[in-house]
């Protein structure tokens, strides 16, 4: 018999709902269960039917998607917002356990990115994390691109005319 753990659901200051941890799942996790699906022959051939037409329809590039609807039901994309994979561990993180891709306000980075400048507040709002962990994410994310310009020659003022 397995016991399950109640998740955490935590609030960021004065939000006005209360969130739900992010969850990770494990590759060997994911690959446990397609194997107990395959077993028990759950592995039904209408979903997979579905899945190959989602594939063939998905979007390549920014001026696919731009346009099309939302919520983008494209997961796999690695700007969709609903969820992230690890490239080392093949580990993919549901960022909101408790909802459906439908019931988020957003799901495209690159939507978001579109709007302009957002406080930390919102972004926390946006990924389900508290405004000081999106603080602590710019700040690295800052400091990587400092150390990259730095390593980079510095390059002659072009002539302009």
């Amino acid at each position: 018999m397995s016991e399950t753990k109640e998740e955490v659901v935590w609030t960021d200051g004065d939000a006005a709902e209360p969130r739900r941890r992010s969850k990770t799942m494990s590759r060997k996790e994911m690959a446990r269960d397609l194997r107990r699906r395959r077993l028990a022959g759950e592995l039904d051939p209408e979903e997979q039917e579905l899945l190959a037409e989602i594939e063939k329809n998905r979007p390549r590039t920014r001026a696919d998607c731009v346009n099309g609807p939302r919520p983008c039901q494209f997961v796999s994309c690695k700007h969709n917002l609903y969820l992230d994979v690890n490239p080392e561990t093949g580990s993919i993180k549901l960022n909101f356990p408790d909802k459906e891709i439908w019931e988020l306000e957003h799901t495209c980075a690159l939507d978001v990115a579109e709007k302009g400048g957002i406080t930390l507040e919102e972004v926390g709002a946006i990924m389900n994390l508290t405004r000081e962990r999106i603080r602590q994410v710019e700040t690295r994310g800052l400091m990587k691109l400092r150390e990259a310009t730095e390593k980079e020659p510095e390059q002659p003022p072009r002539k302009l005319g």
